[in-house]
Protein backbone atom coordinates (compact mmCIF):
# COMPACT_ATOMS: atom_id res chain seq x y z
CA UNK A 1 0.00 0.00 0.00
CA UNK A 2 2.86 2.39 0.76
CA UNK A 3 4.40 1.76 -2.64
CA UNK A 4 1.07 2.45 -4.34
CA UNK A 5 0.55 5.59 -2.27
CA UNK A 6 4.04 6.82 -3.12
CA UNK A 7 3.32 6.39 -6.82
CA UNK A 8 0.15 8.43 -6.53
CA UNK A 9 1.83 11.12 -4.43
CA UNK A 10 4.45 11.41 -7.14
CA UNK A 11 1.66 12.29 -9.57
CA UNK A 12 1.25 9.06 -11.49
CA UNK A 13 -2.32 8.74 -12.87
CA UNK A 14 -4.54 6.80 -10.48
CA UNK A 15 -5.85 4.64 -13.33
CA UNK A 16 -2.34 3.38 -14.04
CA UNK A 17 -1.96 2.36 -10.41
CA UNK A 18 -5.34 0.66 -9.97
CA UNK A 19 -5.56 -0.57 -13.58
CA UNK A 20 -9.04 0.87 -14.08
CA UNK A 21 -10.89 4.12 -14.67
CA UNK A 22 -14.55 5.02 -14.44
CA UNK A 23 -16.18 6.15 -17.68
CA UNK A 24 -19.85 6.91 -17.25
CA UNK A 25 -21.39 3.69 -15.96
CA UNK A 26 -18.45 1.61 -17.11
CA UNK A 27 -15.23 0.46 -15.47
CA UNK A 28 -12.49 0.51 -18.11
CA UNK A 29 -9.17 -1.34 -17.97
CA UNK A 30 -6.29 1.13 -18.37
CA UNK A 31 -2.73 -0.13 -18.81
CA UNK A 32 0.29 1.97 -17.79
CA UNK A 33 1.24 4.40 -20.53
CA UNK A 34 -2.22 4.38 -22.12
CA UNK A 35 -4.23 7.61 -22.27
CA UNK A 36 -6.68 7.75 -19.37
CA UNK A 37 -10.29 8.44 -20.46
CA UNK A 38 -11.66 11.73 -19.10
CA UNK A 39 -15.12 12.64 -17.91
CA UNK A 40 -15.40 15.20 -20.72
CA UNK A 41 -15.56 12.36 -23.24
CA UNK A 42 -18.65 10.73 -21.71
CA UNK A 43 -20.96 13.24 -23.41
CA UNK A 44 -19.15 12.67 -26.70
CA UNK A 45 -19.77 8.93 -26.39
CA UNK A 46 -23.42 9.50 -25.50
CA UNK A 47 -24.01 11.69 -28.55
CA UNK A 48 -22.18 9.29 -30.83
CA UNK A 49 -24.33 6.43 -29.54
CA UNK A 50 -27.47 8.42 -30.30
CA UNK A 51 -26.33 8.86 -33.93
CA UNK A 52 -25.40 5.20 -34.43
CA UNK A 53 -28.19 2.96 -35.84
CA UNK A 54 -28.73 -0.36 -34.03
CA UNK A 55 -27.10 -2.27 -36.90
CA UNK A 56 -24.80 0.52 -38.04
CA UNK A 57 -21.07 1.02 -38.34
CA UNK A 58 -18.84 3.30 -36.26
CA UNK A 59 -15.15 4.20 -36.19
CA UNK A 60 -13.45 5.40 -33.00
CA UNK A 61 -10.14 7.11 -33.78
CA UNK A 62 -7.30 7.54 -31.27
CA UNK A 63 -9.19 5.09 -29.08
CA UNK A 64 -6.66 4.87 -26.24
CA UNK A 65 -8.12 2.41 -23.73
CA UNK A 66 -11.16 1.92 -25.97
CA UNK A 67 -13.54 3.67 -23.56
CA UNK A 68 -15.64 5.45 -26.21
CA UNK A 69 -15.87 2.36 -28.42
CA UNK A 70 -16.84 0.25 -25.41
CA UNK A 71 -19.56 2.76 -24.53
CA UNK A 72 -20.92 2.57 -28.09
CA UNK A 73 -20.94 -1.22 -27.91
CA UNK A 74 -22.97 -1.06 -24.72
CA UNK A 75 -25.78 0.98 -26.31
CA UNK A 76 -25.54 -0.57 -29.79
CA UNK A 77 -24.50 -4.22 -29.25
CA UNK A 78 -25.54 -5.27 -32.77
CA UNK A 79 -23.55 -2.50 -34.50
CA UNK A 80 -20.03 -3.05 -35.80
CA UNK A 81 -17.63 -0.71 -34.03
CA UNK A 82 -13.94 -0.59 -34.86
CA UNK A 83 -11.24 1.49 -33.24
CA UNK A 84 -7.72 2.55 -34.15
CA UNK A 85 -4.68 3.90 -32.36
CA UNK A 86 -1.06 4.33 -33.38
CA UNK A 87 0.15 3.07 -29.98
CA UNK A 88 0.39 -0.73 -29.69
CA UNK A 89 -0.13 -0.49 -25.92
CA UNK A 90 -3.42 1.32 -26.48
CA UNK A 91 -4.56 -1.23 -29.05
CA UNK A 92 -3.82 -4.09 -26.65
CA UNK A 93 -5.66 -2.28 -23.86
CA UNK A 94 -8.69 -1.56 -26.06
CA UNK A 95 -8.83 -5.22 -27.09
CA UNK A 96 -8.71 -6.20 -23.42
CA UNK A 97 -11.82 -4.03 -23.02
CA UNK A 98 -13.58 -6.03 -25.73
CA UNK A 99 -13.03 -3.53 -28.55
CA UNK A 100 -12.23 -4.53 -32.14
CA UNK A 101 -9.09 -2.43 -32.36
CA UNK A 102 -6.38 -2.02 -35.00
CA UNK A 103 -2.98 -0.37 -34.88
CA UNK A 104 -2.45 2.45 -37.33
CA UNK A 105 -2.59 6.20 -37.84
CA UNK A 106 -6.18 7.45 -37.79
CA UNK A 107 -8.08 5.84 -40.72
CA UNK A 108 -5.09 3.90 -42.09
CA UNK A 109 -6.00 0.67 -40.30
CA UNK A 110 -9.78 0.83 -40.77
CA UNK A 111 -11.15 -2.12 -42.80
CA UNK A 112 -12.04 -1.25 -46.40
CA UNK A 113 -15.63 -2.38 -45.80
CA UNK A 114 -16.16 0.84 -43.84
CA UNK A 115 -15.44 3.10 -46.82
CA UNK A 116 -18.59 5.00 -47.71
CA UNK A 117 -20.62 2.89 -45.29
CA UNK A 118 -19.86 4.40 -41.87
CA UNK A 119 -22.60 5.99 -39.79
CA UNK A 120 -20.43 7.59 -37.11
CA UNK A 121 -16.81 8.70 -36.87
CA UNK A 122 -15.92 9.69 -33.32
CA UNK A 123 -12.54 10.85 -32.08
CA UNK A 124 -10.71 12.17 -29.06
CA UNK A 125 -7.51 13.25 -30.79
CA UNK A 126 -4.69 15.40 -29.39
CA UNK A 127 -6.07 18.96 -29.43
CA UNK A 128 -4.11 20.99 -26.90
CA UNK A 129 -2.26 23.87 -28.62
CA UNK A 130 1.50 23.48 -28.28
CA UNK A 131 1.65 26.98 -26.81
CA UNK A 132 -0.77 25.98 -24.03
CA UNK A 133 1.19 23.05 -22.65
CA UNK A 134 2.20 25.16 -19.67
CA UNK A 135 -1.47 25.26 -18.62
CA UNK A 136 -1.70 21.46 -18.26
CA UNK A 137 -1.51 19.99 -14.73
CA UNK A 138 2.11 19.73 -13.59
CA UNK A 139 2.14 15.95 -13.47
CA UNK A 140 0.46 15.38 -16.83
CA UNK A 141 3.55 15.67 -19.02
CA UNK A 142 5.79 14.28 -16.30
CA UNK A 143 4.13 10.89 -16.70
CA UNK A 144 2.10 10.96 -19.91
CA UNK A 145 3.35 11.11 -23.48
CA UNK A 146 3.11 14.60 -24.95
CA UNK A 147 1.77 13.04 -28.15
CA UNK A 148 -1.48 12.31 -26.28
CA UNK A 149 -2.12 16.05 -26.16
CA UNK A 150 -0.11 17.96 -28.78
CA UNK A 151 -2.43 19.26 -31.47
CA UNK A 152 0.05 21.68 -33.05
CA UNK A 153 0.17 25.49 -32.85
CA UNK A 154 -3.61 25.99 -32.70
CA UNK A 155 -4.45 22.52 -31.44
CA UNK A 156 -6.31 21.63 -34.63
CA UNK A 157 -3.67 19.80 -36.69
CA UNK A 158 -5.03 16.29 -36.05
CA UNK A 159 -8.62 17.51 -36.00
CA UNK A 160 -8.17 18.83 -39.55
CA UNK A 161 -6.77 15.49 -40.68
CA UNK A 162 -9.78 13.64 -39.27
CA UNK A 163 -12.27 16.02 -40.88
CA UNK A 164 -10.45 15.88 -44.23
CA UNK A 165 -10.39 12.07 -44.37
CA UNK A 166 -13.81 11.34 -42.87
CA UNK A 167 -15.80 11.84 -46.12
CA UNK A 168 -14.07 8.78 -47.62
CA UNK A 169 -15.65 6.64 -44.91
CA UNK A 170 -18.98 8.27 -44.03
CA UNK A 171 -22.19 7.44 -45.81
CA UNK A 172 -24.48 10.36 -46.73
CA UNK A 173 -26.18 11.41 -43.51
CA UNK A 174 -23.36 10.00 -41.38
CA UNK A 175 -21.80 12.11 -38.67
CA UNK A 176 -18.40 13.06 -37.34
CA UNK A 177 -18.19 13.85 -33.63
CA UNK A 178 -15.05 15.39 -32.19
CA UNK A 179 -13.85 16.44 -28.79
CA UNK A 180 -12.23 19.88 -28.95
CA UNK A 181 -12.00 23.19 -27.13
CA UNK A 182 -11.27 26.91 -27.32
CA UNK A 183 -12.17 28.36 -30.73
CA UNK A 184 -11.43 25.17 -32.62
CA UNK A 185 -15.01 24.71 -33.80
CA UNK A 186 -14.77 27.98 -35.71
CA UNK A 187 -11.31 27.07 -36.95
CA UNK A 188 -12.72 23.84 -38.43
CA UNK A 189 -15.97 25.27 -39.77
CA UNK A 190 -14.64 26.44 -43.19
CA UNK A 191 -13.07 23.02 -43.81
CA UNK A 192 -16.26 21.23 -42.77
CA UNK A 193 -18.38 23.37 -45.06
CA UNK A 194 -15.98 22.96 -47.99
CA UNK A 195 -16.09 19.17 -47.64
CA UNK A 196 -19.88 19.01 -47.61
CA UNK A 197 -20.65 18.79 -43.90
CA UNK A 198 -23.84 20.47 -42.70
CA UNK A 199 -25.70 20.95 -39.43
CA UNK A 200 -22.49 21.76 -37.56
CA UNK A 201 -23.39 21.86 -33.88
CA UNK A 202 -21.32 22.21 -30.73
CA UNK A 203 -21.83 21.58 -27.05
CA UNK A 204 -20.29 22.97 -23.88
CA UNK A 205 -19.90 21.79 -20.31
CA UNK A 206 -21.67 23.27 -17.30
CA UNK A 207 -18.95 25.91 -17.01
CA UNK A 208 -19.63 27.10 -20.55
CA UNK A 209 -16.40 25.68 -22.00
CA UNK A 210 -16.58 24.20 -25.51
CA UNK A 211 -16.27 20.43 -25.37
CA UNK A 212 -17.33 18.98 -28.69
CA UNK A 213 -18.56 19.29 -32.27
CA UNK A 214 -21.05 17.22 -34.26
CA UNK A 215 -21.40 17.57 -38.03
CA UNK A 216 -23.52 15.66 -40.57
CA UNK A 217 -22.04 14.68 -43.92
CA UNK A 218 -23.90 15.21 -47.16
Amino acid sequence: MRALADRRLAGEPLAWITGRAGFGDQSILVAPGVYVPRWQSVELARRAGARLPPDGKAIDLCTGSGAVAAALRTVRPAARIVATDSDRRAVACARANGVEAFQGDLFAAVPDSFRGETDVVVAVVPYVPSTAFHLLPRDTLRFEDASHYDGGPDGADVLRRVVSAAPDFLRPGGAVLLELGGDQAEVLRPTLERLGFASVRTWSDEDGDLRGLEATYG
